[in-house]
């Protein structure tokens, strides 16, 4: 049987997370046998007596096959960690989730992803930054993330959009079931040029204990947070909260200390965060113009067996062109033209008085 239908199984069953799936995949050796382990094995994975109990009466009344091909039917693509698709940023964070619904694509430029989040009640002023930055992060080939949410998320998504570029939501929901209503059209735009993402099966209601966790994934796709005009007790805060234990960067755009709407944005200031006055800040703190511009390049220049032949005479150690003229075999002006390619494209890094690494 295919082995979706038991992931997308277990991910209906209540008490079974990232962690209790993780050992009883390691207990069992698999998620077949996961699903169709004896009490004691369940046991020895683990899981307390209402897990079991929950896992047991699943058994009984669900039928993996029925539920894979009821998601077959809603085109929406399914995509466990073991999948060469599930996004490579989510895939280390703490309690990275076995399984995601997608309905959309993802796609590897989206890699270069930041997430923009902030309050539903934005001012003007949050509009407008929103507005710029969602601009700018797109017009630089980066991936906007965020919640599908009034305000701040909202501009940020359709901003990306207007932009040419992509944009992805992570719902506190079943992707089936888009909330807040308001942005129903705006979600139809998304599956365009990104894609929806939930954790959540199909049918999951917009429940509000759903939303606190979502937010690790929206900073788990991302290389870093942007809050951009938050409360004291904004849920923007928890996606910052979530990025910080996640080892990636946090930013916050700097209100008025008059304004409540920036109590949160100021304190993250206060207590580490990277602030923010322009687009290009931001830009140019993750260095994302750079990694645009080789992933563009990269896609724009494949490599030659001659690209290859230069990076077999690269390593960490600087060597000089001279040197890699000759172990490459090749005309001294055809290696300047080739390393000139491989540096834009961040194959090779050139560390003065003609001399090349490999670059990481």
């Amino acid at each position: 049987m295919d082995e979706r239908a038991f992931w997308i199984a277990f991910n209906c069953v209540a008490g079974i997370g990232p962690a209790r799936l993780t050992a009883l995949m390691e207990v069992c050796g698999g998620i077949e046998a996961a699903w169709n382990a004896p009490v004691h094995q369940l046991e020895a994975a683990g899981l307390d007596r209402r897990t079991i109990s929950n896992l047991v009466a699943a058994r009984r009344n669900l039928d993996p096959r029925d539920e894979l091909e009821k998601v077959d039917r809603s085109g929406v693509e399914i995509l466990t960690q073991e999948d060469p698709g599930y996004p490579t940023n989510l895939l280390p964070i703490p309690n990275s989730p076995p399984l995601l619904y997608v309905r959309g694509h993802l796609e590897q430029r989206d890699r270069l992803a930041v997430a923009v989040v902030g309050t539903r009640r934005v001012s003007p002023y949050g509009r407008e930054v929103a507005r710029r930055l969602g601009h700018e992060l797109a017009m630089n080939g980066v991936t906007v993330v965020s919640g599908l949410a009034l305000g701040v998320d909202a501009i940020a998504h359709a901003s990306a959009l207007e932009s040419g570029g992509r944009t992805i939501a992570v719902l506190g929901s079943g992707v089936d079931q888009i909330y807040p209503a308001r942005n129903r059209s705006l979600a139809l735009k998304i599956v365009e040029n990104g894609a929806l993402v939930s954790e959540y099966p199909l049918g999951t209601k917009p429940e509000a204990r759903n939303f606190p966790p979502r937010n690790r994934i929206i900073s788990g796709m991302s290389l870093a947070v942007v809050v951009v005009e938050a409360a004291a007790r904004s849920g923007a805060l928890i996606t910052a909260a979530f990025a910080a234990e996640q080892g990636r960067d946090v930013f916050a755009v700097p209100g008025s200390i008059l304004s409540p709407g920036s109590d949160g944005c100021n304190r993250l200031i206060q207590e580490g965060a990277i602030a923010v006055t322009s687009p290009g800040d931001l830009l140019e703190n993750l260095q994302l113009e750079t990694a645009a511009a080789r992933q563009e390049a990269r896609v724009s220049i494949p490599a030659t067996p001659q690209e290859e032949l230069i990076l077999r005479h690269v390593s960490a150690e600087p060597r000089h062109m001279n040197e890699i003229v000759r172990a490459a075999t090749l005309d001294t002006s055809q290696v300047s033209s080739l390393l000139a390619t491989m540096e834009i494209k961040g194959l090779v890094r050139h560390v003065g008085l003609m001399q090349y690494v490999r670059a990481v």
